[in-house]
């Protein structure tokens, strides 16, 4: 484990004033780290928006299947997940470290309190590992510099962006970003993406969230998404509501339209 701030520091930078989008989605998959105001906010969200929990929900459920895949059938031992919000049950390490006990995973996220729970929850099998970086997504050449302690840049690994891009508005900087990240990739590794996508209601939801001074939120249509995979190759069934890629028999929401699409695509 990198170097990383004292707790005192940590606490100091932690605004529960201001609604955060880590803790609403806890909130939403029925945590408890979250406080008042991302209640209110989540809340009043849910009002126009009640599937909202249940992109949540899909949304960990497509990060399973996407994590057994990649290290099982795909042989991918190495992670890099950007964006990992709140440690819950089955996060990246736990799925792909049951397929194989010696997998890498490299965590990034900006928010204190992942920081402080990361610390606490996200522990490594003995012969694999993992790592957590204070890192923002729309700087990615620290987060390169940083993860290539933990991970081995000359062999595949899969970028895992769920539910992150979403906290991008600016659609150029969120493309380089993504663009620098895949550049540092040898061939064969993957991208995979979660993300919120249009509709009358999710658009609704979102200025509410946008409404609340948190991190402003920006939707992108299913076709703006498939463009972070331009020459990439589309795993089947491509770009999807997240319950329609890859269900297995325990997979919710199957029958229903989820506004929080996903894909995967392979770098050739």
């Amino acid at each position: 484990m990198n170097e990383e701030p004292s707790r005192d520091q940590i606490s100091a930078r932690i605004n529960t004033s201001v609604p955060h989008s880590a803790r609403v989605w806890d909130y939403w998959l029925g945590g408890k780290d979250n406080f008042a105001p991302d209640r209110a906010v989540g809340n009043e969200i849910v009002k126009v928006m009640p599937d909202l929990p249940v992109n949540a929900r899909a949304e960990r459920e497509f990060i399973g299947r996407v994590v057994r895949h990649l290290a099982g059938e795909a042989g991918i031992d190495q992670f890099l997940d950007v964006g990992t919000g709140i440690p819950t049950a089955d996060n990246t390490h736990e799925v792909a470290q049951r397929v194989n006990p010696r997998a890498r995973i490299v965590y990034v996220d900006n928010d204190p309190i992942v920081l402080v729970h990361a610390h606490a929850l996200l522990r490594s099998t003995p012969e694999g590992a993992t790592d957590y970086l204070d890192a923002d997504l729309r700087e990615p050449a620290p987060i390169l510099r940083q993860a290539a302690r933990t991970l081995d840049f000359s062999r595949p690994i899969a970028l895992m962006l769920m539910g992150v891009l979403e906290f991008v508005p600016d659609t150029d900087q969120a493309h380089r970003a993504v663009s620098t990240l895949l550049g540092a990739l040898p061939p064969g590794s993957y991208l995979a993406i979660a993300h919120s996508v249009r509709s009358p209601s999710m658009d609704e939801a979102a200025a509410k969230w946008n409404a609340s001074n948190a991190s402003p939120l920006t939707l992108r249509t299913p076709k703006e998404l498939e463009e972070f995979f331009d020459g990439l190759e589309f795993l089947p069934p491509g770009l999807v509501s997240l319950p329609k890629w890859r269900p297995e028999a325990a997979t919710s929401f199957r029958d229903r339209e989820v506004y929080q699409y996903g894909g995967v695509g392979r770098k050739p």
